[in-house]
């Protein structure tokens, strides 16, 4: 693996950040005028034309390869709860285009952020108030069985927040309460995408990303604790064995 301190990892963030920022602001002039003109289903076909560059972008200029393990459990035309691990913004960029169409519960300041929040409102997120934590949790139930049964799955993360690789953090109950409210089937999944896009700053690294795709978890007969234990648990597993 190229050391973190080299040359060609320094010369790679320097470029990814030139061109992931000249990106980002063309899509966010671009997507008022996109979400005026077209209707809503045709909105995350034509943001994920960003998101698809984006990650070319990244694995080419910044030496990056990624393998996803278990793409064999992505149900077709079913919408689901997925839940990730969140180590950076890499992984909110792949679950866009690996299951669409999808909505993402996200802290509601990101979209007021120029450029990126503008793209962002295009593709109907859940933006909570994370002060707030009743009204948050009341608005993911509403909002994510609205969208589920519009045939959006919904992407929650568990933690909460971005951990770094090798940390744990607790897992909230939102995902396995808005399954079983919402009789959808957990997708979890999982990836170590921190150690080369990590939070917090703008270097990028040469490396291997692993996604790694769960087994549905179906709730049929399952209360919230239940739900929440096997997905936690197959989560955790996953997440050591591939750190």
């Amino acid at each position: 693996m190229t050391p973190h301190n080299s040359l060609r990892s320094l010369i790679g963030s320097v470029l990814f950040a030139v061109c992931y920022g000249i990106l980002t602001g063309f899509t966010g002039l671009l997507a008022p005028l996109v979400a005026w003109m077209l209707p809503k289903k045709w909105r995350q076909p034509v943001l994920n034309v960003h998101n698809h560059i984006l990650l070319f972008l990244f694995r080419v200029i910044c030496g990056v390869k990624v393998e996803i393990i278990g793409r064999e459990h992505l149900p077709e035309g079913r919408a689901v709860v997925l839940a990730s691990n969140h180590q950076s913004e890499w992984e909110t960029y792949l679950l866009q285009v690996l299951k669409t169409p999808i909505s993402t519960v996200l802290k509601k300041e990101l979209l007021s952020i120029p450029f990126f929040g503008w793209g962002l409102r295009m593709v109907q997120p859940i933006a909570i108030d994370r002060a707030k934590k009743a009204g948050a949790l009341k608005q993911i139930l509403k909002q994510g069985k609205e969208r589920l049964k519009d045939g959006r799955s919904v992407l929650i993360f568990p933690e909460g927040t971005r951990t770094p690789p090798g940390s744990e953090r607790a897992f909230n109950k939102g995902a396995a309460m808005l399954a079983a409210s919402a009789q959808a089937p957990i997708l979890p999944l999982v990836h170590n995408a921190g150690h080369v896009w990590p939070g917090r700053t703008w270097r990028r690294y040469p490396g291997t990303i692993t996604v790694v795709i769960g087994p549905l978890i179906e709730v049929d007969g399952k209360d919230t604790g239940q739900i929440h234990e096997e997905m936690e648990t197959w989560m955790r597993a996953a997440m050591r064995q591939h750190p």
